[in-house]
C-alpha cells in the first residue's frame, strides 16, 4: 500500500494523518501481529479480541486519557478505519467488555506480547553498555512570555524574571 500526504476536496479526511501513517507501517511490518496470540474468552461478532486490543492501542497513541473519549475521538474516523480493512471502529463499551473480560492469564500473555513487539524497536537493546549513559536533567526554567501556551508563572531560585517575561 502506497501512503500519499495531499489535500482533498472530500468530505472525508482523517485528522490523524500521522496516526495513520504509523498503522499502515506498523500493518506492513505485523509489529501488532502478536497481539493475535492472546486468547481471550469472549464471543466476538463484528471485531475480533486482536482487533479490539488494536483498538485500545490507537486510542492511546490519540491520546484519548480514557476508553469513553474513544466514541467521540476516533470512532467517528471512518478513514482512518478503512486503513484497518474495518468499515467502522468498535464501540467503546466493546473496548471495555473486553479488557474486563482478560483473565490474569490474558494479562500475563498481554505482556508477553508487548515485550515481543516494543523489544526489536528498543534502543535501550542497541545501547553499548560498557560506555556511559548520559542522562542530562536540566532543570532550569526558561522565560516565556503570557502569551504562551500553558504557561504559568513560577519561581526560579535565585534569579528575577523580567516582568515583560511574565
Amino acid at each position: 500500500m502506497t501512503i500519499e500526504f495531499d489535500l482533498t476536496p472530500e468530505i472525508c479526511n482523517t485528522q490523524y494523518a500521522p496516526l495513520a501513517a504509523l498503522i499502515v507501517h506498523y500493518h506492513q511490518q505485523k509489529t501488532l501481529k502478536p497481539l493475535e496470540e492472546v486468547q481471550i474468552p469472549i464471543k466476538s461478532y463484528d471485531f475480533s479480541p486482536a482487533c479490539k486490543l488494536e483498538q485500545v492501542f490507537l486510542s492511546i497513541m490519540a491520546g484519548c486519557e480514557t476508553l469513553t473519549a474513544f466514541n467521540t475521538k476516533i470512532r467517528p474516523e471512518r478513514a482512518l478505519a478503512r486503513l484497518y480493512g474495518l468499515e467502522h471502529f468498535s464501540d467503546q463499551s466493546n473496548l471495555s467488555r473486553m479488557l474486563d473480560a482478560l483473565t490474569l492469564t490474558n494479562i500475563e500473555q498481554l505482556q508477553q506480547v508487548i515485550d515481543q513487539i516494543w523489544h526489536p524497536s528498543s534502543q535501550v537493546q542497541h545501547h553499548d553498555w560498557r560506555a556511559f549513559l548520559w542522562l542530562d536533567f536540566d532543570l532550569s526554567g526558561l522565560p516565556c512570555g503570557k502569551g504562551a501556551q500553558e504557561s504559568h508563572k513560577g519561581y526560579f531560585s535565585g534569579k528575577k524574571t523580567s516582568p515583560v517575561a511574565n
